[in-house]
Formats: C-alpha cells, structure tokens, sequence
C-alpha cells in the first residue's frame, strides 16, 4: 500500500469528484493520505474532509503566502485545530520568496510562530521552502533543529542542503518531479540519501509525474514515483512501497497496521 504523505483534496481542482475519488483510493492501492491545509478556510476544509473518510488524515497550518490573513485574534484557530484527533501535523508553514506578498517580514514572523507552537504541542511540522533556502534553515535550527521533527515538503534543493536536514533527523519529501527531464537534482538527492529519511507525496493537484505532467495530480500516480525510486535506489517497488509506508507512519505517529487509526500520539493527545 502507498501512503500520500501530502494532498491539497480541498482545493476547488476536485470540486467535480472528489468524492468518487477518494472513495476510490483504498482500492486502487493508496492506503493513507494526509490533507495539508494552507489557511484558515483550508484547516476547516481539512477537518471535515478528516472526518468523513477513515484512509484520510489532515494537517493545520498557515502556507507562508497565506500568512497575510493571520493576525493575533486568530492565530489561535490553529492551536485549536491541532488538538482534533484526526490531525496528524502542524502545516504546511515556511517561507516562499518567489511571491512578493506577503512581504519576507510578515512570512518569517508567522513562520516563527508557527514553528514554536510546533514546540509547545510536540507536533511533526510539515515545511515548505522555496527560494528561500538560507532563511528557512537558520530558522528551523533556531526553533530546535532535531529537537523537532519535520519534513521538507517537495525538496527543491541540493544535496549539500538534503545532507543539514537529514543529518537533524527529518525527512525529504519526494513527489512527481522526480519523474520530469530537468530534475537532475532531486534524483541526485533520492540517490543519496537514506530510505528511511524518505517521505512519498503528491503535493495534488499539483507536480503530476511524467506522463501526466502538466495535468491535475492525484495520489493514484504515486506508482510513477514509486517506479523512479526503485530505480535510482536499486531496490524493488514493493520495497519502496514497504519503506515508505513505514517512514510515513512513524512521522505521523500513526499505526503502521490498518484498521489501526491512530498510534501512540493520538493517544497522548487525549
């Protein structure tokens, strides 16, 4: 069975099925899927998406380029959010420089927040970083480095960067890019590091892998991923399937049996 460490089934992308979908998914081999939310709207999205299929999970956070809708009257939606059984993770948070607005202030401060309520609740964060390499590792080491416990959502970087976050103890997400003609550099990354550091994900309906690149993304293409991995590690798909599941169960601190809902955070949270 796949685990889809991260999906956008919120998005309006899956006005049109997203029932039939994710009713689907069980069936066809993708045995759990987390939902990260990027705003408010989305983590109230994200529950009761949660709520209603027992394969799926959620996370609660801000998306950096959302952070403008975050103020001190709010911010506390989050905390509350995080404590619901269902969600497994505080994100996606980080900081995007691609996009002028909101300003670099505004992302690093909510960013900053962020991370240290991940401090305080004991939650994995889900992080996501681009073009804003330095800024997000000096702050992640500033929040605690290995004394949190994240994955790099959709790593865009190199190896020499892959190399400070594996050496913290976190993961790399992996996703349809690894698939595309010009990610020379994800592979290099895959081929180095460790399988068990190794998360898989989507990012729907985003990054669909070759040869549906270009078109809406959905857990079920996962396979393509699987299928790259397995070569550049030299290791069978099945293995790849089997690590991966693992990985993702104790990075959510899930069970890694099905039928099993939740693992031992869940019940701490209690």
């Amino acid at each position: 069975m796949i685990f889809d460490t991260h999906a956008h089934y919120d998005d309006r992308a899956f006005d049109g099925d997203r029932e039939e979908l994710l009713g689907s998914l069980e069936g066809q081999g993708i045995g759990r899927v987390v939902n990260i939310a990027c705003s408010l709207p989305s983590i109230r999205r994200t529950i009761e998406l949660a709520e209603k299929y027992s394969h799926l999970y959620g996370a609660a956070g801000v998306h950096p380029t959302d952070t403008g809708e975050l103020c001190e009257e709010n911010f506390d939606e989050i905390r509350q959010a995080l404590a619901h059984p269902k969600i497994v993770a505080l994100g996606e948070i980080g900081l995007d420089y691609h996009w002028d607005e909101p300003g670099r202030p505004i992302q690093r401060k909510w960013f900053e927040r962020q991370l240290d309520l991940a401090g305080e609740t004991g939650m994995p964060v889900v992080l996501h970083s681009r073009e804003a390499a330095k800024d997000t590792l000096e702050m992640v080491k500033s929040a605690g480095g290995a004394d949190i416990s994240a994955v790099m959502h959709c790593f865009s970087y190199g190896v020499e960067l892959a190399r400070e976050y594996l050496d913290m103890g976190h993961y790399l997400g992996v996703g349809g890019v690894l698939t595309f003609a010009n990610g020379r550099r994800l592979k290099e990354v895959v081929s180095y590091m460790p399988m068990d550091r190794l998360l898989l994900e989507t990012d729907c309906p985003y990054l669909a892998p070759v040869p549906f690149r270009g078109k809406r993304n959905s857990s079920l293409n996962l396979p393509y991923v699987v299928t790259a991995i397995a070569g550049l590690k030299g290791i069978s798909e099945e293995e790849v399937e089997r690590i991966t599941w693992e990985n993702a169960c104790r990075f959510y601190r899930l069970s890694p049996e099905k039928g099993e809902p939740c693992g031992r955070f869940a019940e701490e949270k209690r």
